[in-house]
């Protein structure tokens, strides 16, 4: 066996972890854009699974995602969140949260839903994100939200929360 076979085994051996990259849009008053899926329950921000094995980063895949799900394709501003996410029944998922900006009237106007995966769209006011986005992801963009607001760096989180400081 060559050295680049005991690699390539050596990788093949390695635990997988998802990856997911979103963006969160607001409009003028501060309510974030959120989609409504078609393949499970709840809503979602724009975005979806970063194609590693493509060599797509998490901003390039947030910015796909958003033009391919609601026809919005602008460059992305900062990263607010970064969430290492445990869920039952699939591997851990690490989802990166970018600021999509402030959409103009024209902007929201012209949202066209991609048919496949979504039924729908909506603005939310970020106080009621939780009762529209299930488990983590809520927790996720709620904080995302506060720093925004907040101007600070970008939030580690771990399922949504903040982890406890060593």
């Amino acid at each position: 066996m060559t050295t680049t076979d005991d690699y390539a085994t050596y990788i093949a051996s390695l635990p997988r972890v998802l990856a997911g990259a979103a963006a969160l849009y607001r409009d003028g008053e501060g309510r974030v854009l959120l989609v409504e899926p078609n393949y499970r329950e709840g809503w979602a921000l724009p975005g979806g699974t970063i194609e590693s094995d493509q060599g797509e980063s998490p901003r390039t895949a947030a910015r796909r995602e958003s033009a391919e799900e609601i026809g919005i394709d602008v460059p992305l501003g900062r990263l607010l969140a970064v969430d290492w996410s445990v869920g039952a029944g699939r591997p851990p998922i690490v989802a990166y949260v970018y600021d999509g900006g402030v959409l103009d009237a024209a902007q929201l106007a012209s949202v066209k839903l991609q048919e496949e995966e979504l039924i729908s769209w909506r603005l939310v006011d970020p106080s009621e994100l939780t009762a529209y986005l299930p488990g983590a992801l809520g927790l996720r963009t709620a904080e995302a939200c506060r720093v925004l607001r907040s101007g600070e760096g970008t939030a580690e989180l771990e399922n949504g929360r903040r982890p406890a400081a060593p």
